[in-house]
């Protein structure tokens, strides 16, 4: 007999991941343990030949966005996000970047100079470069235990044919300790096998097809694990860290809190924004994001996003004051960044300028 979903999870657990058919909405399943969530992802190889440092040799995590910048101008900058150096290649002049790859950019076989920035400063340059294709990664499978299914995917399973089996596009939806949304995760998949789980007489271990699933980084799962017990209480606790993982803070900052506040405060309002740790972009927005909101807050997470919040919805009405607290130190770390083509501009001075046109007087102390 094939279980059905049930309305009270607590017997079996919390359940944390929900399985949604994202065609016609309806729930695959609920369950309360993901194995092969976290994962190594494919990642996107080059070889810069010829390459020639602008400023310390790069080594290790390189970039949230790393930008390949062709010389000829008639062709866009290629993005590579998280970027990693693997150094040398041994006995060449050339080295290796790896990074998630957009797909856009200097076509395949491009011959010419590309230089290459991170957004703060340029890296290097290199004569030619060469997109190298990885080696076949040996996929790990999706296991969903603890398992509650659905209608839908009950009659799936017993009739278990290819068709039937074959979930097309899915989305894994991750709730936190206390039921609140805290991320998603798309997939393509088809169902490989199931089985009774040690989670429940009444429940199953559902075995998911992983090539298609690209798998949360390593590097987040620390962080997730800290937002599992629910959002951060006390301000400020993602200063510790560094621009990587900064950067995976907010992105559960927007997505959980990517809805509109709870309410607005009203017009008139005095805000206080601790920039003592404003050295990068992801910091620029998570003190932003607190000072409106509070502990875990979101009000942008780039200029564009700053905008729409300024229109309200989002704990802000205007007109307001922002007492922007050590802001030398914003000024000193974000009054250069490059755009994707090379071209500097301030950002610190932007954010101001948004601010202001969004009715937010601002007082920099």
């Amino acid at each position: 007999m094939i279980p059905t979903v049930h309305e009270d999870k607590d017997r079996h657990g919390r359940a944390r991941y929900t399985l949604t058919d994202t065609e016609n909405g309806h729930i695959w399943g609920v369950c309360s343990e993901a194995e092969g969530l976290f994962g190594s992802s494919r990642r996107g190889t080059y070889e810069l030949f010829g390459w020639t440092p602008e400023a310390v040799e790069v080594r290790g995590w390189v970039g949230s966005r790393v930008w390949l910048v062709p010389e000829d101008d008639t062709l866009e900058p290629w993005l590579l996000e998280d970027a990693e150096s693997l150094g040398r290649h041994p006995g060449t002049d050339g080295l290796v970047l790896t990074g998630l790859d957009d797909y856009e950019g200097p076509p395949e076989g491009h011959r010419g100079v590309v230089r290459v920035h991170d957004e703060h400063r340029w890296l290097g340059s290199c004569r030619e470069f060469a997109r190298v294709l990885p080696p076949e990664r040996e996929t790990t499978p999706l296991v969903l235990r603890g398992l509650a299914p659905g209608e839908q995917l009950r009659q799936a399973l017993l009739k278990g044919t290819r068709r039937a089996l074959d979930l097309e596009e899915a989305a894994l939806e991750i709730r936190d300790d206390r039921g609140e949304p805290l991320s998603e995760a798309l997939l393509w998949t088809k169902v490989i096998a199931w089985r009774p789980s040690a989670h429940g007489t009444e429940l199953i271990d559902l075995e998911l097809d992983g090539r298609l699933f690209t798998p949360v980084p390593e590097h987040v799962r620390p962080l997730w694990e800290r937002w599992f017990a629910g959002p951060p209480d006390t301000p400020g606790a993602w200063a510790g860290l560094d621009t990587r993982q900064r950067g995976a803070w907010l992105d559960l900052v927007r997505v959980r809190p990517g809805r509109p506040a709870h309410h607005d405060w009203p017009s008139g309002h005095a805000y206080e924004l601790d920039g003592r740790h404003i050295t990068d972009v992801p910091g620029l927005y998570l003190a932003l994001g607190e000072a409106v909101n509070g502990p875990g807050g979101y009000f942008g997470s780039c200029p564009a996003a700053v905008d729409d919040c300024l229109r309200g919805n989002f704990g802000y009405t205007a007109p307001a004051t922002l007492l922007w607290r050590d802001a030398a130190t914003a000024r000193e770390h974000l009054s250069r960044i490059l755009t994707p083509d090379g071209r500097p501009y301030d950002l610190f001075t932007e954010t101001l300028d948004a601010l202001t046109r969004g009715g937010m007087h601002v007082t920099l102390a």
